[in-house]
């Protein structure tokens, strides 16, 4: 199963379809073709563009009913779609190399975020730098990919290493202690309960090149249904681009139908970093649109884990990824000038 943070064991458990998940229009469904997205987390701000095509009805527009999925901590939403269960999943790009390396048809046909959202957090003024980094105690959770090239690329070890529970009080507690973050998540939740906002390092920014909460489906699919595939990518990158410019107010409130936890003050937060930051608009994105992807940085994402010793040399990861629906500037004149 692949979470927000890590890949971790077999893609092949199954968990049960979760209850919560919102569709189109359904008095349109009859004239729609039936297409199911699965999250990988529950509904959030992270997932904005997909609700917002819902919400707009750009998926209907060419031809799709589109019912989104929550993911969580006990769903599965890769096994769903390798059973059949469903079309598409939120995924990342190292999921569709252990693909590869195990037999498995996935395939990655866009990329809504050009980076990574995962992030490393201290205490204020604490460092200056993500080299600095490796001085403190790092609070990251066993088997976490972007730490093993952490630890290749910038010298960090596995004796500072302190695992994380998902529980920031240690981090609180410890002026010489790191922790892993989602940018748009502990940032935030710290601040609230401590009045003090910690300093945060972007993991994307110091060279970790890997492409996340990509549009991925099956080599099956692709071949045998390319118009759904194509209309579910152009209409998630249409959705992204109104989502983060125009008004997104139908598609929050969809997400927090969704999950009922979330709030508006969380998914404000939420767009502003993601905006800051370049997550979904930034790099190759400005001349190919969003959901960009390239074959020179799969290859050099995959050098680095090899390197890294994440994954083994020598698979043909071009199995891995489609182009062939994305790199067209399609939604550009939806970006402010």
């Amino acid at each position: 199963m692949t979470d927000r943070f890590h890949y971790a064991g077999s893609l092949l458990s199954i968990s049960i379809l979760p209850a919560a998940m919102i569709s189109a229009n359904a008095a349109m469904a009859q004239d729609l073709t039936p297409v199911s997205f699965g999250t990988n987390w529950v509904a959030q701000a992270e997932h904005g563009g997909f609700y917002q095509s819902v919400a707009d009805g750009t998926y209907a527009e060419c031809g799709l009913e589109v019912t989104i999925v929550p993911g969580g901590p006990q769903v599965n939403n890769t096994a769903l779609m390798l059973a059949g269960r469903i079309d598409f999943y939120m995924g990342g790009h190292l999921d569709a190399y252990f693909g590869v390396a195990e037999g498995l048809p996935l395939v990655n046909v866009a990329a809504s975020f050009q980076k990574d959202p995962q992030v490393i957090l201290t205490h204020p003024g604490r460092v200056d730098s993500f080299d600095a980094l490796t001085e403190l105690t790092m609070i990251v959770q066993d088997n976490a990919v972007y730490y093993e090239w952490m630890k290749s690329a910038f010298g960090f070890n596995d004796e500072q290493r302190q695992t994380y529970t998902f529980n920031s009080g240690p981090f609180v507690v410890n002026e010489d202690a790191g922790q892993q973050g989602y940018l748009s998540s502990e940032p935030f939740a710290i601040e609230r309960e401590t009045g003090w906002a910690p300093d945060v390092y972007l993991i994307a920014d110091a060279g970790y090149n890997a492409y996340s909460t990509t549009i991925q489906t099956l080599r099956d699919t692709v071949e045998s249904r390319p118009e759904v595939v194509e209309c579910f990518v152009e209409g998630s990158i249409t959705g992204w681009y109104n989502y983060l410019y125009n008004d997104n107010s139908a598609a929050n409130d969809l997400i927090m139908a969704d999950n009922p936890e979330m709030t508006q003050e969380a998914i404000d937060y939420a767009i502003s970093v993601i905006k800051e930051n370049g997550i979904v608009d930034s790099g190759d994105t400005l001349e190919l649109g969003i959901g960009a992807m390239t074959e020179e940085r799969m290859n050099s994402f995959y050098e680095k884990m090899v390197e890294a010793g994440v994954i083994e040399d020598g698979l043909d990861i071009s199995t891995s990824y489609d182009l062939s629906f994305i790199n067209k500037g399609l939604g550009m004149d939806l970006r402010p000038q």
